[in-house]
C-alpha cells in the first residue's frame, strides 16, 4: 500500500509544478499592468520614478523565470506573497478563509449523502414505479436550474415573503445564515446523484452475481445492501470526491451571492482588484485540492477493490 501511494504521489507532483508554471506564466502575460492598476484609484499622478520603485519593491522588474524561481521557492517556505491590494500575507488570508469554506462543504456534502444515495436506491428498486417517475422528475427539474437562480429563488422565498433566514450568510448568523448556502449547493448535488445512484444500483441489479445469489437463496434485502451497494460505492466515491475538490475550492457565485466568506468569495474579489498574488495563490490550492482528493480517491480505489491490487501484482 505505501508503494502504491508512493508511486501515485510521484506521478501527481509534475501535474502541480505545470499548473503552477502555466498559472505565473498567464498572469505575467496579460496586457492589464499591475502597477498602473494599482495606481489608478490614488486620484493622482505618478511619476515613472515611482511607478519603477514600486514595480522594483513587488519583484516585477526581474526576468520571468526569476520571479516564478522565487515565487516557487517562496511556496516550499509557506510564503505565497503579499496581496497587492490590502498588504496581508496571502498565505495567512487564504488559511482564514478556509473554515468557513470546510463548514460549507461538509455541510453541503453531509445532506447530499442523507438524501441523494435513498432516493437513488429507491428509484432503483421501484423502477418504471409512480415513486420512481417522481424522482427522476424532481431530480431532472432540480439538476437544470442554474445555481444563481435557485439562490435567487431561495432567498425570495425564505428571506424575503417567509423572513424566515437571513439573506447574509454569515457565521455571525450561526445556523440560519448556514441554510440557504447550503440547501443552494445540495438541491443540485442531490438530483444529480441521484440519477447517478439509480443507474448505477439498476446496473449492478442486472448482472449476473445477482440473479447467483438469489438462485442460492440469499434475500433480496441482503443482496441489495451486502453485495449491490457495495458494488455501487466505487461510482458513488469518484462522484463525491470531485464534488468535494468543488467545494473546497470555494464555489464562487454561491459565496458571492449570500457574502459567505470563503475562499471562492476570496477569489471573485481577488479578480475583480487585480490581486495576482491573490489569484496565484488560489489556483495554487485549488490544484492541491484536486490532486490530494484524487488520491485519497485512488487510495479508496486499492482498498475496496480487489480486481486494482491483481492488476497491479
Amino acid at each position: 500500500m505505501v508503494k502504491y501511494i508512493g508511486k501515485r504521489f510521484i506521478q501527481l507532483v509534475p501535474i502541480l509544478f505545470g499548473i503552477t508554471f502555466i498559472t505565473f506564466a498567464m498572469m505575467n502575460t496579460t496586457s492589464v499592468d499591475t502597477v498602473d492598476k494599482l495606481l489608478e484609484n490614488t486620484g493622482g499622478v505618478v511619476s515613472q520614478e515611482v511607478e519603477d520603485n514600486m514595480r522594483s519593491e513587488l519583484g516585477l522588474d526581474k526576468p520571468f523565470l526569476v520571479q516564478y524561481g522565487n515565487w516557487v521557492m517562496g511556496i516550499f517556505k509557506g510564503d505565497m506573497g503579499e496581496s497587492f491590494v490590502s498588504g496581508k500575507p496571502v498565505f495567512k488570508t487564504i488559511i482564514s478563509k478556509l473554515p468557513n469554506t470546510f463548514l460549507l462543504m461538509s455541510a453541503s456534502i453531509l445532506l447530499t449523502i442523507l438524501v441523494a444515495i435513498p432516493l437513488g436506491i429507491i428509484a432503483a428498486v421501484f423502477q418504471n414505479k409512480f415513486i420512481d417517475y417522481i424522482i427522476r422528475f424532481l431530480s431532472f427539474i432540480g439538476n437544470s436550474l442554474p445555481g444563481f437562480f435557485l439562490a435567487l429563488l431561495l432567498i425570495l422565498l425564505f428571506s424575503v415573503k417567509l423572513k424566515w433566514l437571513p439573506i447574509i450568510g454569515s457565521s455571525s448568523n450561526g445556523l440560519k445564515g448556514l441554510i440557504m448556502p447550503t440547501l443552494t449547493l445540495s438541491i443540485a448535488m442531490i438530483c444529480k446523484y441521484t440519477r447517478q445512484v439509480r443507474a448505477v444500483v439498476l446496473e449492478e441489479l442486472n448482472k449476473e452475481y445477482v440473479s447467483a445469489a438469489y438462485v442460492r437463496g440469499i434475500g433480496y434485502k441482503s443482496v441489495l445492501f451486502k453485495s449491490v451497494f457495495r458494488c455501487s460505492l466505487m461510482t458513488i466515491i469518484t462522484l463525491l470526491t470531485l464534488s468535494i475538490a468543488s467545494l473546497l475550492g470555494g464555489t464562487a457565485i454561491v459565496e458571492s451571492i449570500f457574502m459567505w466568506d470563503g475562499v471562492g468569495k476570496l477569489a471573485v474579489d481577488s479578480i475583480n482588484m487585480y490581486d495576482y498574488p491573490m489569484i496565484q495563490a488560489y489556483v495554487i490550492w485549488m490544484a492541491f485540492i484536486y490532486v490530494a482528493i484524487n488520491l485519497i480517491s485512488d487510495i479508496v480505489h486499492n482498498y475496496l477493490d480487489p480486481r486494482i491490487r491483481l492488476g497491479k501484482e
